[in-house]
């Protein structure tokens, strides 16, 4: 794989196997759809201010430790290809949980989706690259942005862990009413990614479907530094 675009690893992804796990668990993990080459190729953009529309302490904000930053438009084409190609697989599967809940289903195009963010003034890409060194976390939260959500958004990760990083895994926690939340803890590999709820998903009770609230964070680094490219595909305000 190259350091262009991935699409022959994105074709080879088999939805209906992540459309049951996320129906089961609410969180996915993909196979590789970055070679190191490209992971090393993200990472270094971090350095690289120009591409950015905003940087994020997270301390500042009492968000964890570390640090964030969000692409400006236009997007690297890595990440583009992604954001675009990831998009309609992703709404089939938000439009048969909005249907599950009785909500609003989303069009079959980013293009489409972007436009109606615009209409709502939600006009700043959200794709973004996380650093976390020693000590670094992520409090648990919600990326939304607006008044449009898009359900469903993924994490690319850019390290090696246990390598270039100790420590530092993806939790998600689903609150699910009147009982006890329930953990998840995800370690993808260098190029994985992880699929995942921005805020809730649909699971079926006694009495049909019901929505589970979900928020998602990173225990602390141990040693090292984390890199990981986050995309969102709705726009922000």
């Amino acid at each position: 794989m190259s350091t262009a675009a991935p699409e022959r690893a994105l074709h080879r992804l088999d939805w209906s196997a992540l459309q049951e796990q996320l129906d089961a668990d609410g969180v996915a993990t993909t196979p590789p759809l970055l070679s190191p080459q490209q992971c090393s190729s993200v990472v270094a953009m971090f350095d690289e201010v120009e591409r950015f529309r905003s940087t994020v302490v997270m301390a500042r904000h009492a968000f964890g430790e570390g640090s964030y930053r969000y692409f400006a438009d236009p997007l690297p084409p890595l990440v583009q290809t992604l954001r675009e190609q990831l998009y309609p697989p992703l709404a089939a599967i938000a439009n048969r949980w909005a249907e599950r809940l009785g909500e609003r289903t989303f069009p079959t195009t980013l293009d489409e989706l972007l436009a109606e963010c615009a209409a709502l003034g939600q006009h700043r890409p959200t794709p973004l690259v996380l650093r976390y060194g020693p000590g670094g976390y992520n409090c648990l939260h919600q990326d939304v942005y607006g008044d449009l959500t898009f359900p469903l958004q993924f994490l690319v990760m850019l390290s090696r862990p246990d390598e270039d990083f100790t420590g530092g895994e993806s939790v998600f926690v689903e609150q699910r009413p009147r009982q006890q939340s329930r953990p998840v803890v995800v370690r993808p590999r260098q190029g994985e990614a992880v699929i995942f709820p921005v805020r809730n998903r649909p699971k079926l009770g006694s009495r049909g479907y019901h929505r589970v609230q979900m928020r998602h964070g990173v225990s602390a680094v141990h040693s090292g530094e984390r890199h990981v490219l986050g995309i969102i595909f709705h726009n922000a305000r």
